[in-house]
């Protein structure tokens, strides 16, 4: 029988095309075992280190009654802070993606705890709304309030980024500081804020060990933000995290004046406040265990309350009365010419008067304390008067003493500081007292043991003042071991203040020239890109 062409062919076709007809199984199993392989070896690192984690921590708890799992994450994230001086992108990266996801769990662990008070009439259900907080995971030291804030989204120094264009947008705001002197968090307002004011921890003074200081400063507590006179608001930020938890605002009739003071035990807050309607100064007394409700108020027998400090005996409020009477929502000062101010000693339970001393001059308004540990009041004045007129800029007093006592300016040049002390910052266990003013464009040093200028140095619109924590970090002291202040300004600087040498005779300081005086106060700045206000605070003083 014979074949025809076209059958061989399609014959010789069929068999080419079987294979493809017919095609083999794919092993499904072969593309998942590697897949699987690694989710298992992930697992079994995270099963193995919590499980190493947790029999340490076992163990430490019972030699260290104190010990809690975040100390873990503390310690991680210090070993990686040490990283921050280095140059290469690629550790940028992985301390960046560390700090992030240790930031996420820290406020995850946060908002556990606060679940339990969201039925609080206080808490403002949009606060994100109003308030943006970004951060990096790392300790605060200071905490500043920000007159001018780039709204960028990142605080990593990044070499690999040059583009400045998301920080064209400024605005009010407040900013955790670390030991380095680097922003850890920013956190935005929606107006103007004054005084920054860190809750404290009850018998911080006597923690001696340096662990304990490290769990102190890593307990979670507050800090509140007061707005700038006149202010119907006051905000309680997260030390660590700088993120919103109440937004508080002022009773009826009432608004703050932009300062307060804590119990020495955290519990109860104090802040000055005006009654609108007869302009008497008072304190009101707002519950820190309760959501910051208002329970109560006092007078502060005077006009126009500025600062406010707890003295260390813990029972008595300082205030320092202003004297001047302002109405709500407007700056304008009322009653130069008539103005009484005065420095009060109430009894912090009962409002009762204790103590009340008033200036030379009726125009030289009370208005930012400092104490010493030994109580002795450390005043700054805003003379309202001529500006001809030379008055003392920077008092004491101690309880009991008839008069206050003005320290020394060299040929009573007080006008040097152009009539305004803007904060005052005490450091006693050396005795030192540094004083700002922004109008003077200048910070000055004092020895309290002699009451002399040791020296002033140059720095244009400075304002806030303070002590460098030295017990948080020894990197924030100077290479001789002692301590300084950190004092900021509107040009975004932060600069540290010490004295080089106390072997030189204060009166001799007070005779030297320029040249010289120059190397008296040693002094190094970080500069950022915003303009920090009125008040800074230290976290651990």
């Amino acid at each position: 029988m014979q074949i025809s062409e076209a059958h061989t062919a399609a014959i010789a076709k069929s068999h080419s095309t079987s294979p493809k007809a017919t095609p083999r199984p794919v092993n499904k199993r072969s593309n998942h075992e590697p897949l699987m392989t690694s989710a298992l070896t992930t697992l079994g690192s995270v099963l193995g280190t919590a499980a190493l984690v947790g029999i340490h921590h076992h163990y430490r708890k019972q030699h260290q009654p104190e010990a809690r799992l975040q100390d873990y994450v503390s310690g991680v994230r210090a070993q990686l802070h040490t990283l921050q001086a280095s140059p290469k992108p690629q550790l940028t990266r992985l301390r960046y993606a560390y700090q992030q996801a240790s930031a996420a769990w820290q406020r995850a662990y946060h908002d556990d705890i606060d679940d339990k008070n969201r039925d609080s009439k206080n808490i403002v259900t949009e606060l994100t709304a109003i308030h943006s907080t970004i951060m990096l995971a790392r300790p605060v030291c200071w905490v500043s309030g920000v007159a001018s804030m780039p709204q960028n989204r990142s605080l990593i120094n990044n070499d690999d980024s040059n583009d400045d264009s998301s920080n064209d947008e400024t605005g009010f705001g407040v900013v955790g500081i670390d030991a380095d002197r680097q922003i850890v968090w920013q956190t935005t307002m929606p107006e103007r804020v004054h005084d920054i004011v860190v809750q404290p921890i009850p018998n911080i003074q006597n923690r001696q060990n340096n662990q304990n200081r490290l769990n102190a400063h890593n307990c979670p507590r507050d800090v509140v933000v007061l707005g700038r006179r006149p202010s119907e608001k006051f905000w309680v930020l997260d030390t660590a995290i700088g993120q919103v938890k109440f937004a508080i605002t002022a009773a009826d009739n009432r608004h703050f004046y932009g300062h307060a003071c804590y119990s020495l035990d955290g519990s109860t807050l104090y802040v000055t406040e005006n009654d609108t309607i007869s302009l008497a100064g008072k304190i009101g007394i707002y519950d820190a265990r309760n959501n910051y409700s208002k329970v109560a108020e006092f007078d502060t027998h005077g006009i126009g309350p500025h600062e406010l400090i707890m003295h260390p005996d813990g029972e008595t409020l300082v205030i320092a009365n202003g004297g001047i009477k302002t109405e709500q929502a407007s700056r304008e000062e009322l009653n130069l010419d008539t103005m009484r101010p005065s420095l009060a000693y109430l009894n912090r339970h009962d409002g009762t008067l204790i103590e009340q001393i008033t200036p030379e001059h009726n125009q030289m308004s009370v208005r930012h304390l400092g104490i010493h540990d030994d109580g002795t009041v450390m005043i700054g004045i805003q003379f309202q008067g001529e500006k001809h007129i030379n008055v003392p800029l920077v008092l004491t007093h101690y309880r009991g003493d008839p008069d206050f006592k003005p320290l020394v300016m060299p040929n009573n040049q007080w006008q040097r500081f152009h009539q305004y002390i803007a904060s005052v910052a005490v450091d006693s266990e050396r005795n030192l007292l540094c004083v700002t003013t922004p109008i003077g464009g200048c910070a000055a040093i004092y020895d309290l043991n002699t009451r002399m200028l040791i020296d002033a140095v140059r720095l244009p619109d400075c304002a806030g003042a303070s002590l460098v924590a030295g017990q948080v970090s020894g990197q924030a002291k100077n290479k001789d071991g002692t301590s300084g202040f950190i004092v900021s300004d509107g040009h975004g600087k932060l600069t540290r203040l010490w004295v080089n040498t106390l072997s030189v005779e204060t009166s001799e300081v007070a005779e030297l020239d320029s040249k010289n005086t120059a190397a008296i106060i040693v002094q190094d700045s970080q500069i950022h890109n915003m303009s920090f206000d009125n008040h800074l605070q230290a976290v651990l003083a």
